[in-house]
């Protein structure tokens, strides 16, 4: 089982990036996915979510800039992140689970089974 982000970057504030979560050894469809945020010297937050019937949820302060979607013939979950600001910073992760089976813990993040390790978004004013 492997989740591995990709698309992070250095980028200055009101530009976009999309960041990818590429899954793999899991059946896809049955996979709720989350993006977590881990700014330096906070906790590891979730901010968006996923869910297999395509309903999404996304946390106050990115709501109307970010856009979680799937591609389940891909296996890869996307973050689109718009008009980003300096307090978008930090290593973004993405987690997963299927209903029923116990959430694990990585790091500080809490709240899902599977974890991948990050990948760090640098958003300067």
């Amino acid at each position: 089982v492997q989740l591995v982000e990709s698309g992070g970057g250095s980028v200055q504030a009101g530009r976009s990036l999309r960041l990818s979560c590429k899954t793999t050894g899991l059946t896809f469809e049955k996979l709720r996915v989350a993006w977590y945020r881990q700014s330096p010297g906070s906790e590891c937050t979730d901010i968006a979510k996923i869910y297999t019937d395509g309903d999404t949820w996304y946390r106050t302060p990115v709501k109307g800039r970010f856009t979680v979607s799937r591609d389940n013939s891909e296996t890869t979950v996307y973050l689109q992140m718009n008009n980003l600001r300096p307090d978008d910073s930090g290593l973004y992760r993405c987690g997963a689970d299927v209903w029923g089976e116990p959430h694990t813990t990585s790091g500080t993040c809490t709240g899902m089974t599977y974890w991948g390790k990050g990948t760090t978004v640098t958003i300067s004013s």
